[in-house]
């Protein structure tokens, strides 16, 4: 139904433009089959590999196109065949290991960070899905009881009817947005007028209810008493309560992922900075990710029914898809970690096949330096399910910078893992790093580590955040053992 012409000119047009742009700005040597930019967000995105919120985790694809069997201009040979042993020494969310089950290649994660195994082991375990199942449904159903039992309701929906019948009079959609982007309106401007109406009508409308100031805190729960209203800290400690009487200890741990992923969607901010929080926020805002008033979640029940049943959903899909091979979680520092001793204990049968067979390769993505500091961004988890933090283990944190004192330590940090678990590999492994490698250290690492680059792959890459979506690129390094 659509002319010839015109479609090759859409693309013509849109695509081609697009990949000129960006080696414009990135330069010639882009690998152009790493950009994934014709993916939706529900492809990079799939099945378990949205069981949590991750900073910093690549996308699958990007694992898949170096450990698939296809050869292409620049992926010239096949690195990783099916039943062989890939590594991952910076497992974070666990993405190597969950398209090594795809794909039919067994796999080891290392991490330091305990709640970073746990998202990774609630993707990577076999469940009684069924069982799993009526469990964590079972938990919704008494986490809503006890919320209607405890909480009235009526004061947050004549705050939403309020609210809405706002936004329609002064913030109609998609009419004040269209505005606002053909500068028709002063935003800042006009929406600080705005607000200021809407503040004296939610004020009168307060007066109305008897509002208690309930945000004390909580003896041992600092993060969880200022982030999170009465109501959401009491409903979490209810749910955390009901995983103590679960049995079996994969479920438990799932329901651990789900109430953290919860928790996480339930923080008393604003939509714009849910991903880095400023101050907390209680009481309706004007949204500038919404362009509209926002209220605060007042109950964790929508999240968490929501979250239960996708969490369903994504294991049973995983489980039709994932093939019979292993997938091991190793919470521990891979600077140090002998990961032979470790499956001695864990899964001797595995053993015997990494011990005799050894490690084919490393699929991994280190920090960054002076990003991320990856324990604080799961903060909440931590403090609501007790999990002991080793911030100080982290490599290259964002709280210690970039400087030059920063990236030596990196550079020791990242030569040190290497070397390390350089013992459990083939001779002939092949090491892929992924690394936004702005400051040149990675030609040091591999010289320290006796490694050599054998090959770079420069991967455009779409910053997909609401307000600055300018390309940048990373590195993939290819190396081998000297």
């Amino acid at each position: 139904m659509v002319k010839l012409n015109e479609l090759k000119n859409y693309y013509d047009n849109t695509f081609l433009k697009k990949e000129d742009s960006w080696r414009e700005k990135l330069g010639e040597d882009l690998d152009w089959h790493l950009s994934f930019d014709n993916l939706r967000e529900i492809d990079t995105t799939k099945h378990v590999h949205r069981l949590h919120p991750y900073k910093g985790k690549f996308i699958p694809q990007l694992v898949e196109y170096f450990l698939d069997d296809h050869v292409d201009e620049f992926k010239k040979e096949v690195y990783f065949h099916p039943d062989d042993i890939v590594l991952d020494p910076f497992m974070g969310s666990g993405t190597t290991l969950v398209q090594a089950l795809e794909m039919g290649i067994n796999s080891i994660g290392v991490d330091i960070s305990d709640f970073n195994c746990s998202i990774a082991r609630a993707k990577v375990e076999r469940f009684n899905i069924d069982e799993a199942g009526k469990t964590l449904k079972k938990a919704v159903k008494s986490t809503k009881e006890y919320s209607a039992k405890n909480f009235n309701d009526i004061y947050y929906k004549n705050l939403q009817t309020l609210i809405s019948n706002f936004n329609k009079e002064y913030f109609p959609s998609p009419e004040y947005k269209v505005k606002i982007n053909k500068h028709l309106i002063d935003e800042k401007k006009y929406s600080e007028e705005k607000f200021e109406k809407f503040q004296l009508a939610y004020e009168k409308f307060k007066e109305n209810y008897n509002l208690k100031n309930d945000q004390e805190e909580i003896e041992g729960f600092h993060f969880i008493s200022k982030w999170y209203s009465p109501r959401i800290r009491k409903e979490l400690l209810f749910y955390l309560n009901l995983i103590d009487n679960v049995r079996d200890e994969s479920t438990k741990n799932l329901m651990r992922v789900i109430l953290s992923r919860t928790a996480r969607s339930c923080r008393a901010t604003t939509h714009s900075d849910l991903a880095t929080l400023v101050e907390p926020v209680y009481e309706p805002y004007y949204c500038k990710k919404h362009y509209k008033i926002c209220n605060p979640i007042e109950t964790i029940i929508k999240k968490l029914s929501t979250y239960t049943e996708d969490t369903i959903k994504r294991i049973k899909e995983f489980s039709q898809l994932r093939k019979n091979v292993n997938a091991e979680v190793i919470h521990s520092d891979s600077r140090v970690v002998d990961i032979f001793e470790i499956l001695k204990n864990k899964n001797p049968d595995y053993y015997k096949l990494v011990e005799s067979k050894k490690i084919d390769g490393i699929f991994s993505s280190p920090p960054y330096v002076g990003q991320i500091d990856y324990h604080e961004q799961h903060a909440y988890a931590y403090e609501l399910l007790n999990i002991e933090r080793k911030d100080e283990l982290e490599i290259g944190p964002l709280s210690r910078g970039k400087t030059k004192k920063a990236q030596e330590e990196y550079i020791k940090g990242i030569s040190e893992v290497l070397i390390n678990v350089k013992r459990f590999l083939k001779e002939e492994a092949n090491v892929f790093i992924v690394a936004n490698d702005k400051l040149n250290l990675y030609p040091e690492i591999a010289e320290i580590s006796g490694f050599k680059i054998v090959n770079e792959y420069k991967r455009p890459v779409l910053n997909r955040t609401e307000r600055d979506k300018q390309p940048y690129s990373e590195k993939i390094f290819h190396m081998k053992r000297l």
